[in-house]
């Protein structure tokens, strides 16, 4: 086997980290008497360096193994799918047991992140509807998620209504918002539609740090209600109509975390089976005609007008929900809380998951959302692995972490043949 070609090519990446890391982790700043002064790193570079060199050169060698060249690389994807395909009946039902018993084994920080990550997992589901399932590209889905935050704030103090009274109108108010953004983009696609989504979650944001009447502006809206527990409520007294008075138990704040934490754990697992009901429908095969072939949807006499104003308005009303969850929970909301990164962020998690993959969403959760807090110790370091693990996942799996997308029908022995095929010519 010529060495060249590897060798070569594991210096052109050590030349390109070195490029990168000498500036980022070469020089360290430290603030003294006489102002800002830059310490050489010249180790950690070489080190980082070195790192690159040697895992480009296995991997070139690696793929370059004569069997391996023989068999192509669809012959590895089909074996990687039947491996994640074994694995899944596995892996859903453990994940849901560690979900359920999370909140009595880990300590308070734990189920802080673990509410959060929850929170990004029913985003993550709810665009999954209009960018992996409808093949909608949205980029202001972070607006729908303001609707239903700002929807349950005002509604909740201009009625005192509480929590579930409310969730359901922060739904439809912003399902009606994403039929409202679905109108005017119904024969634009690709970039185009990109970019009108992306304006159409600025609009909203401006308009909700400028309406300061209603929304108070940049100072948000605080005292928003908490949720309770059949009118119980979740205070550090034992006093009568509270959690622990009622049931006899030592105030604690742990109580309305934990509550917090299964709330937002039954909303999200309500968006998975909602969408799994809808996918076996055929509101649910439309909508993934409409990703594969638009042109074709129309010949087949399918409304695709109705069918993008259901995938928007769907996908809405899930934000909507989120975003009601997330004002209860933080009491105090504001537009700063609703900025493009949360998009963006929703966004990636659905494409590295693997778009249409409800599995996926949850694995790029914990990578995305869980990955920079494993990391925390490490502060000087963490965003570089976050980001180097990111770029490592995106080169294995360019398509996502769960790339098998099963046709809705199939007939005969093709059922059976079907995820091998899909894996081995990168549909998903």
């Amino acid at each position: 086997m010529n060495a060249r070609g590897p060798l070569a090519d594991a210096f052109l990446s050590a030349l390109i980290a070195l490029g990168l890391f000498a500036p980022m982790v070469g020089l360290e700043t430290h603030v003294g008497a006489h102002g800002i002064a830059l310490a050489p790193r010249p180790l950690a570079v070489a080190a980082l360096v070195g790192a690159v060199f040697v895992l480009r050169l296995a991997v070139r060698l690696w793929q370059a193994r004569p069997h391996r060249a023989a068999a192509g690389p669809g012959a590895a994807r089909a074996r990687l799918a039947a491996a994640l395909g074994g694995t899944k009946r596995f892996l859903i039902p453990t994940l849901l047991a560690i979900a359920v018993v999370m909140p009595f084994l880990a300590s308070r920080a734990t189920i802080d992140l673990g509410i959060l990550m929850l929170t990004y997992v029913m985003l993550g589901w709810g665009l999954n509807i209009v960018v992996g399932l409808a093949g909608l590209l949205d980029l202001g889905y972070v607006a729908f998620y303001a609707v239903g935050a700002y929807s349950y704030a005002l509604i909740a103090q201009a009625t005192g209504l509480g929590f579930w009274s409310c969730l359901p109108a922060s739904g439809v108010l912003a399902a009606l918002w994403g039929i409202t953004l679905g109108f005017p983009v119904l024969r634009l696609r690709g970039d185009y539609l990109a970019i009108v989504t992306l304006a159409f979650g600025e609009i909203i944001r401006i308009v909700l740090l400028n309406w300061v009447s209603l929304t108070g502006g940049p100072n948000g809206i605080s005292g928003i209600p908490r949720p309770t527990l059949f009118g119980l409520r979740f205070t550090m007294t034992d006093g009568p109509g509270t959690f622990a008075g009622f049931f006899h138990l030592a105030p604690s704040p742990t109580h309305r975390v934990m509550f917090l934490y299964y709330v937002i754990l039954g909303l999200a697992l309500l968006t998975n089976w909602v969408t799994l009901r809808l996918r076996r429908q055929p509101l649910g095969r439309v909508w993934e005609a409409l990703r594969e072939d638009e042109i074709a949807c129309r010949s087949l006499g399918i409304n695709v007008t109705t069918t993008k104003l259901t995938a928007f308005a769907v996908g809405a009303c899930f934000g909507g929900f989120a975003g009601a969850f997330f004002a209860t929970r933080q009491g105090f909301i504001s537009p700063e809380s609703f900025t493009f990164m949360e998009s963006a962020t929703v966004l990636a998690i659905v494409v590295l998951g693997g778009m249409g993959s409800q599995l996926g969403v949850v694995l790029a959760t914990l990578v995305m959302i869980g990955g920079p807090e494993m990391f925390r110790p490490l502060a000087d370091y963490r965003m570089l692995i976050f980001g180097l693990a990111l770029v490592v996942m995106m080169v294995l799996r360019p398509r996502g972490l769960v790339t098998e997308r099963r046709p809705s029908i199939m007939l005969g022995a093709a059922a059976r043949a079907a995820p091998l095929a899909l894996a081995a010519e990168e549909v998903g």
